[in-house]
């Protein structure tokens, strides 16, 4: 029988993109396991929300991995976690905490090469992480732990000039770990995502934003993989302050039925 894991990767080889759901608590993944969808990850910032913290590690593992746990439970899905930069000051707690989602029957993880502190977000040197993250790999190897590892590289989140040259750079660099995938959010331009797909073998995965091609279009570029971010998750609080402006101007509950 197919490991969820395994199911996972075979949906990264798929000639469609795998349209990710991310998710925030047990009933919002309950919506997309409903929805059929193939697979389902966390959104960190929408957790961090949640639970009223900035996104960038201010929420602690601990709590993270309560909701994690929760929303593991409730899912038949595949389940990936963004885990930001790791959650983690050294390569050893970030193992220990990649190894505590394994044990929930989590099959990917995302782990990004930038850091936030004091809630502004820095692009971490690409010799830097890439060290990090082979030191990762190899001990992840050695202990037998499966995984799908994404690499999210954050050049265009971040304000340096020709953001494509450094993507290719990082992604030459990175793929040398014997990772997964590589996530680029914010791309959106479509010779430049035909570009990153043609410079690699790994799954290429971009996220849900104003400008970004439909998914057909995705499809027919190489893309393996899209992700919807936190933005589904911003959207249903606004949809909620407007539904209940409306219930107060009519002074009524008519809408919601």
């Amino acid at each position: 029988m197919i490991s969820q894991f395994e199911k996972f990767v075979e949906l990264h080889k798929s000639n469609s993109p795998v349209l990710l759901g991310n998710v925030w608590n047990v009933q919002s993944a309950k919506v997309f396991e409903k929805l059929k969808f193939s697979a389902i990850g966390t959104s960190s910032a929408a957790i961090a929300n949640m639970l009223g913290y900035e996104d960038g590690e201010n929420i602690t593992f601990d709590e993270y991995f309560y909701i994690i746990k929760r929303i593991a439970e409730n899912t038949s899905l595949p389940l990936s976690v963004d885990i930001e930069a790791g959650f983690g000051n050294n390569v050893e707690t970030i193992i220990s905490n990649i190894k505590r989602l394994t044990e929930l029957n989590v099959v990917g993880i995302n782990i990004e090469d930038s850091i936030v502190e004091n809630f502004k977000r820095t692009l971490l040197p690409r010799e830097t992480f890439s060290e990090k993250l082979n030191e990762i790999c190899k001990k992840l190897e050695r202990e037998k732990v499966k995984i799908f590892i994404n690499v999210r590289t954050d050049t265009y989140l971040s304000n340096i000039n020709d953001k494509l040259k450094e993507t290719l750079v990082r992604i030459h660099l990175y793929e040398k770990a014997n990772i997964n995938g590589i996530f680029v959010p914010c791309i959106t331009s479509k010779e430049e995502i035909k570009e990153l797909v043609n410079s690699t073998k790994l799954p290429i995965n971009v996220m849900c934003m104003p400008d970004l091609p439909g998914f057909k279009d995705l499809s027919n570029l190489g893309v393996k993989r899209i992700s919807m971010g936190n933005f589904v998750n911003d959207f249903v609080y606004k949809q909620m302050e407007n539904k209940i402006n409306e219930i107060i101007q009519n002074q009524n509950f008519e809408g919601l039925f």
